[in-house]
């Protein structure tokens, strides 16, 4: 099993000398097990490059999942090659109440308006479904489990269980308790911290949302966005093995994720990670 990052920047793109170490493109990130066809969570910039690498392979199969409507995590979407390449079969898993729910979410994207393309102009195959928070789906051999997340306009967690390892995507979400209550504060876990840990119970890696750092979070506790001292005191609860902390602000350079990847390179377990463009994580079996 492995993870790769495509794109690990939140809100805004930030392409840009100051941020060519880390990576500027929004959320995307592939996972794959053996030779099943991936997964793919969230359809950001970096979804440009992982389109492009999936058309030279000779699979012709990936299965979708969107956490949320934002348009960082859906501006990647219409420049995403698979949907342009005939034979393709692409399962689209979209928060909704129906297939035609989900389909109509995204085709507001593509409607020859914000996209000279319409939905049902591309030739793959796409098939949609729906999903809700709670709910279990299966694609093949993968089992996909589902969390309500905290995130104005609402966002879905998911966590991927195949082959006897996990992987957690864990964006956009502020924390499950009021600042000072809760898990972080050395209080008893809130009702909702409670679920997310069974949630993340054991996993392998959880890739969770920081955006900011603490003091940026006390200012801006309404925007839906967690810090790294919440995610590790949670993971830590959880039993996860390794933590990677994402959605990076796009105002954070280079020189401030590499000093925030020094100060939680020693951190107690679990063990704590930046995610970075780019890079791909191996899970053994």
């Amino acid at each position: 099993m492995k993870l790769t990052f495509w794109g690990v920047r939140g809100s805004i793109p930030s392409p840009g000398a100051s941020t060519c170490r880390w990576g500027g493109n929004t959320s995307c990130i592939s996972v794959e097990h053996e030779d099943l066809p991936p997964l793919i969570f969230d359809c950001g910039t970096g979804a440009r490059a992982l389109g492009e690498a999936l058309i030279r392979l000779p699979g012709r199969k990936l299965n979708l999942f969107f956490s949320h409507f934002h348009i960082d995590h859906v501006i990647g979407f219409p420049f995403f090659l698979p949907i342009f390449t005939p034979g393709y079969e692409i399962g689209v898993t979209m928060p909704g109440f129906s297939e035609d729910d989900a389909r109509e979410k995204i085709a507001r994207y593509l409607n020859g308006v914000f996209h000279p393309v319409r939905l049902r102009e591309l030739p793959a195959n796409l098939n949609f479904s729906h999903i809700r928070p709670g709910m279990t789906v299966h694609r093949g051999e993968y089992e996909v489990v589902t969390l309500r997340l905290n995130h104005p306009g609402g966002s879905i967690g998911y966590r991927v269980n195949v082959g006897g390892k996990s992987v957690a995507y864990v964006t956009d979400t502020a924390p499950f308790a009021k600042f000072g209550e809760g898990i972080t504060f050395d209080e008893e876990a809130t009702v909702r911290e409670r679920n997310v840990i069974s949630f993340l119970s054991g996993c392998d890696i959880v890739v969770y949302d920081t955006m900011y750092d603490k003091e940026e979070y006390i200012k801006k506790m309404t925007w839906g966005h967690s810090y790294p001292e919440y995610a590790h005191k949670l993971c830590g609860k959880a039993a996860v093995k390794h933590l990677v902390l994402f959605h990076h602000n796009p105002s954070s350079d280079d020189d401030t994720l590499d000093a925030r990847e020094a100060y939680w390179s020693s951190a107690e377990a679990p063990t704590v990670s930046l995610a970075r463009e780019g890079v791909t994580m191996n899970l053994e079996g």
